[in-house]
């Protein structure tokens, strides 16, 4: 009888520890051409309610089911990748002059500021630091890193985070050219170029992308009137389709402030989602999520 019941706790207590298991950290359907899963990706994190691309914004994107944490890359004096958006450090910490010209020691001297300006008890994180806290989390987007590609995939391989990240590249770059910078890219990357979808040969980028399994396509476009617009949802057969909803002119207008402030989600999301975004990036991922959920696009 003792025997059973103790078989019976190692059940109990394996079944327990199974049912709070996390869900597998993926790109969930992003390559299907026939999921309706659209994943959201938080600008730079949670910057609305802490600095931007610091590690409490990875938290507040964690905490708050976002798919995807945006982040930006710059290299300091000494070699360390950190994460930055501008070139140089003014507008977001408390120092001056540019990320290069501190080594890394120097540069956690400096305080993270808030949106308003306000200094914050926040550092400037390094890309190592951001990968130890999302791996098995959350999926990362490294924007602004193209000029250390190799470090960056270096890093991504040290970590495990090769299937939690997409790496962007140059923008509107065909593959050819952009291999012959960087090398033949990995079939395991996810890579996503950016394209101007205004261009004369928008359709020829994109088009040159095809031998590359994992590309997710970055479609910026001022006017949702372009003709290439009418036949951009054909590109799920190839592609994960990523708009931007952050600012009107990478949208034609169907941006964040338009679901929000003017309460037409249907006509900012909702279109982006009727050309068949599967990721959008926005700049207000609590409610875009609530929206989602709200049809059902979003676990």
């Amino acid at each position: 009888m003792k025997t059973i019941i103790l078989q019976l706790a190692i059940a109990l207590i394996a079944l327990s520890g199974f049912a709070q298991s996390k869900p597998e950290v993926n790109f969930n359907g992003v390559f299907d051409p026939n999921s309706k899963k659209v994943l959201v990706t938080a600008h730079r994190g949670d910057w609305r309610n802490t600095p931007e691309n610091s590690i409490q914004a990875l938290k507040n994107c964690i905490a708050m089911g976002v798919d995807i944490m945006e982040l930006d890359l710059k290299k300091t004096k000494d070699g360390y990748l950190v994460i930055m958006h501008d070139q140089t450090i003014d507008r977001t910490t408390t120092g001056r002059g540019n990320v290069s010209d501190y080594t890394l020691t120097e540069l956690k001297t400096f305080f993270l500021r808030s949106g308003s300006g306000h200094p914050t008890k926040h550092r400037v994180p390094t890309f190592n630091e951001i990968l130890v806290l999302a791996k098995d989390k959350i999926l990362i987007d490294v924007d602004k890193g193209y000029d250390y590609y190799p470090q960056v995939i270096k890093e991504l391989r040290e970590h495990g985070m090769i299937s939690q990240a997409i790496v962007n590249l140059r923008g509107s770059t065909p593959l050819t050219q952009i291999e012959q910078e960087v090398g033949k890219i990995e079939e395991d990357i996810t890579i996503m170029p950016i394209v101007d979808m205004k261009r004369a040969d928008a359709a020829e980028i994109v088009a040159s992308y095809k031998p590359h399994k994992k590309t997710i396509i970055q479609a910026n476009f001022n006017a949702d009137t372009l003709s290439i617009l009418k036949h951009i949802g054909s590109q799920r057969a190839n592609y994960g389709l990523w708009i931007n909803s952050l600012w009107p002119e990478q949208n034609g207008g169907h941006d964040d402030d338009m679901a929000v402030e003017e309460n037409k989600k249907d006509e900012s999301w909702g279109w982006l989602i009727s050309h068949k975004a599967n990721l959008i990036q926005t700049d207000r991922p609590k409610e875009l999520i609530g929206y989602l959920k709200a049809k059902k696009l979003h676990d």
